[in-house]
């Protein structure tokens, strides 16, 4: 059995996942049983950060993944927002990188800048 805490919503259920059948235990709604599931098989995260950008009133612009991408792709879309340099004016939700590490995700300001 494998323990963890439900990050699906606010709650936070203590889950206990058969790693044979996949069977989840502790879950209050369908999420945490959805979750338990993924996190065992293909877990997934969404990836925030900053970038550097120039004309900016700051020298970083907060930034995330669109969608969750795979937990093993994180360090390799970490690296290529530390190298992307964004150029203001930038808007909240703009595509700065577009399949960032070889995903389906893309890297969008968090805010504009």
């Amino acid at each position: 059995m494998k323990q963890m805490v439900c990050i699906g919503c606010p709650r936070g259920c203590h889950l206990e996942v058969d790693e044979a059948t996949l069977e989840v235990k502790g879950n209050f709604c369908p999420t945490g049983a959805t979750y338990g599931k993924n996190e065992l098989t293909n877990p997934m995260r969404t990836v925030t950060g900053t970038v550097s950008i120039v004309g900016g009133v700051h020298n970083r612009l907060a930034v995330r993944t669109d969608k969750q991408v795979p937990k093993s792709k994180m360090f390799d879309v970490v690296n290529e927002m530390n190298k992307y340099v964004a150029h203001s004016p930038v808007k909240m939700g703009e595509v700065l990188i577009a399949g960032v590490a070889g995903t389906d995700a893309n890297v969008v300001a968090s805010r504009d800048m």
